[in-house]
């Protein structure tokens, strides 16, 4: 697995993995229970990975969205 972005912000985790589920592209989001575990402080990042394979499709599609990976 790849790691596309981390972030803080759990709407871009989730829209991000609507964006890749619609489009075929299996995700998996890590370190989410670490994050409700620290509750609503925010301080840890989750990480949506995507299998090596779809890595490149799963990136352009996101930046087809208007995600900038290199700053999220």
């Amino acid at each position: 697995m790849k790691e596309l972005f981390s972030t803080n912000d759990i709407t871009k985790v989730v829209y991000a993995e609507t964006i890749l589920n619609s489009n075929d592209i299996v995700s998996f989001v890590l370190d989410m229970n670490t994050s409700v575990l620290e509750g609503s402080i925010g301080i840890l990042p989750r990480r949506l990975m995507v299998l090596s394979i779809d890595y490149e499709r799963a990136s352009e599609l996101l930046k087809d969205f208007g995600f900038d990976l290199e700053i999220i």
